[in-house]
C-alpha cells in the first residue's frame, strides 16, 4: 500500500483537528475542502469568517460545514490569554499576551496546546520562523529533546523508495549532542511512517578514511545516538556510497549493519542536508514530503512558502498522524 493511503486509513474516521492559520490562501483552502469532503480530518480555518468565505468564493470553493474561527471575537479569548501567560512564566504579561495571540500563529499554535485541534500547519505565507517561534515557546520540545529539526520523507516509483533525510531545514550547525538527538528523533519518525530505521550518520569520511575536526564531530554524535536509543541500528560515519551501495559498504564498512543499507540519512550540518534533498528532488525525481518538525509535545508543520495544494493536502496527513502516533 503506498503511504498516503496507508497513512489515511490510520486517521480516518477519528474526527481530528488541524488548525489552518492562512485562512485566505487559495492552496490552503483547496487543500482543506479536499481533506473535509474525503473525511479524512476536520479542518479549522484561522481569519475573520467574512473575509474567509469571500476568498473561498472568488477562488471557486465550497467552505461547507467548514470550522471558522475568528482571533477577535473568539469566546475563549481570555482564558488563553491566561493559558499564555501561565506556559511563559513570567515571559509575557497580560498585555503582551493579549496582543501576541492577536497573530494568527501564535493563536492557532495555543488551539493545539490547549487540546482544542489536534496540529498546526502553516508556512503558505509566512517564514518558517514565524511558524516554529510560537511553537517552541508554547508546545516546547519533548524531555530530552533540546532543538526541534526538520526531516524529509523522499518517495520515488510509486514510493518503492522511501527515506527518510534530516535536518534539511532548521539546525544550521548543529553540535554533537544535538546532531544525536536528530538522529534518534528521525528514528522514531521513520517508524512512524512505515521506514524500517537504519540511520546513517553521513560526512566526508567513511569509518575514519579521513580525519578532521568535522569528522570527529559526526563519530561523537553518533556514540551517543546509540548509547540514547540503543533499541535503533544507527551507525556511522559514512560517506553517502557508503551507507547507500551493498559494494561500496563492503569495502568500506565490513561488518555494519547499516552500511549499504541505510534507510535514514542525518547530515552533519543544515548546508549539506538542504543542498542534498534538493538535488534528490530535483535531480533524482524524488517526491520530497515534509518538513516535518520533530521533537515538539504536539505537532506543527512548516510548508514552504512554494508549496501547492497538494503539497498542504500531505502535509495536513502526516501532521494529523503525528498527533497520534507521536
Amino acid at each position: 500500500m503506498e503511504l498516503f493511503e496507508s497513512l489515511k486509513q490510520k486517521i480516518h474516521g477519528k474526527e481530528l483537528k488541524i488548525v489552518f492559520p492562512e485562512a485566505t490562501d487559495e492552496r490552503i483552502l483547496g487543500a482543506a475542502v479536499r481533506l473535509q469532503s474525503e473525511k479524512i480530518l476536520n479542518p479549522i480555518l484561522l481569519g475573520n469568517k467574512d473575509e474567509v468565505m469571500k476568498a473561498a468564493k472568488d477562488h471557486g470553493f465550497d467552505l461547507g460545514t467548514i470550522e471558522i474561527v475568528d482571533p477577535q471575537t473568539y469566546d475563549k479569548y481570555d482564558e488563553m490569554v491566561t493559558a499564555f501567560v501561565e506556559r511563559r512564566k513570567g515571559k509575557a504579561t497580560q498585555e503582551q499576551a493579549q496582543e501576541q495571540l492577536r497573530d494568527v500563529n501564535y493563536f492557532g499554535t495555543m488551539l493545539v496546546y490547549m487540546d482544542l485541534a489536534d496540529g498546526l500547519v502553516s508556512g503558505a505565507i509566512h517564514s518558517t520562523g514565524e511558524t516554529v517561534r510560537p511553537a517552541l515557546q508554547i508546545i516546547k520540545t519533548r524531555p530530552g529533546v533540546s532543538r526541534t529539526s526538520g526531516a524529509f520523507i523522499m518517495l520515488r516509483g510509486r514510493e518503492q523508495e522511501k527515506y527518510l533525510f534530516a535536518d534539511c531545514a532548521i539546525n544550521p550547525n548543529p553540535d554533537e549532542k544535538v546532531l544525536a538527538e536528530i538522529a534518534v528523533e528521525s528514528a522514531r519518525t521513520a517508524k512512524m511512517f512505515d521506514i524500517d530505521p537504519k540511520v546513517a550518520m553521513l560526512s566526508f569520511s567513511s569509518k575514519g578514511s579521513a580525519k578532521a575536526p568535522e569528522v570527529e564531530k559526526v563519530q561523537r554524535a553518533t556514540k551517543l545516538a546509540q548509547e540514547m536509543a540503543p533499541e535503533f541500528e544507527i551507525d556511522g560515519e559514512f560517506q553517502f556510497d557508503s551507507a547507500f551501495v551493498p559494494a561500496v559498504a563492503q569495502q568500506k564498512a565490513p561488518g555494519s549493519n547499516v552500511a549499504g543499507a541505510a534507510t535514514v540519512f542525518v547530515f552533519p550540518e543544515l548546508q549539506s542536508g538542504n543542498i542534498g534533498y534538493k538535488m534528490a528532488q530535483r535531480l533524482g525525481g524524488f517526491e520530497a514530503v515534509g518538513p516535518i518538525l520533530q521533537g515538539l509535545n504536539k505537532p506543527v508543520s512548516d510548508l514552504s512558502r512554494g508549496c501547492v495544494e497538494e503539497d498542504v493536502y500531505k502535509t495536513a496527513i502526516i501532521t494529523a498522524n503525528q498527533s497520534i502516533l507521536g
